[in-house]
């Protein structure tokens, strides 16, 4: 077979060279069209919807949150898999597309479903979508030192100024910081002196959750919940 292909190869030279320019030819096409990558992106097309319902088990949140909206994407165009975990107040549902599947379309659809799933879910509770990034997304990790900062420093220095100039470069999807201690607000009430001033719990959580909102073309009423608020609680 060998010997009869090149002693064909032999009698046509001008054939033989003409595939040989079509080859080279095709070869520099696909050299400058083919999308590669040092690390090709084999994963499949997902999208990732995480909801947060803080303080609540691992079973109340597969109830409450993971299964309404696992089974609400079961009806999402061109989907082929959907998963859901639980765990402690956080859920994670990712829905898994058919291969060639535009990743801005399945984004949009599943933005769709989610809003019509919204009515079934706690009042409390929001879904957003994941990043938009696949699994083999990951391709950088720094780490923020500093000698004379504090772990709870430092990490407030990674998620108010580092983070938002590295969310600005091009390319980047989402930046996620691990570590450092996070910075809180704890509020201790006194339940004897709320109870002499017969003002409820319920009322507390109301203007430490009005406090953090900024409202504009009202600032007797700002003035009078802080003070209220200071005088029940110090």
């Amino acid at each position: 077979m060998i010997a009869r292909l090149i002693s064909w190869s032999a009698r046509n030279v001008t054939l033989v060279l003409i595939a040989t320019a079509f080859a080279v030819a095709a070869g520099l096409y696909a050299l400058k069209t083919l999308p590669l990558d040092a690390i090709p992106d084999l994963s499949d097309v997902q999208v990732i919807v995480y909801t947060e319902y803080s303080g609540q088990g691992p079973q109340v949140v597969e109830d409450q949150v993971t299964y309404p909206l696992t089974t609400a994407m079961l009806t999402v165009p061109k989907s082929k898999v959907v998963r859901g975990f639980s765990f402690f107040g956080v859920s994670f549902v990712y829905v898994i597309f058919e291969d060639g599947t535009d990743p801005y379309w399945a984004r949009s659809r599943v933005l769709e479903f989610l809003s019509a799933a919204a009515s079934r879910l706690p009042s409390s509770v929001t879904p957003t979508l994941g990043p938009d990034a696949t699994g083999v997304g990951w391709v950088y990790q720094y780490a923020v030192l500093a000698k004379n900062l504090t772990l709870a420093e430092t990490r407030s220095l990674q998620d108010w100024r580092v983070r938002f100039g590295v969310s600005g470069a091009g390319g980047v999807a989402e930046v996620a910081s691990v570590g450092g201690f996070e910075k809180q607000y704890n509020v201790v009430v006194d339940p004897q002196r709320l109870r002499t001033l017969g003002v409820p719990l319920s009322k507390v959580r109301d203007v430490v959750r009005g406090a953090n909102m900024d409202t504009g073309a009202a600032p007797s009423s700002l003035a009078s919940s802080s003070s209220w608020f200071a005088a029940a609680v110090t």
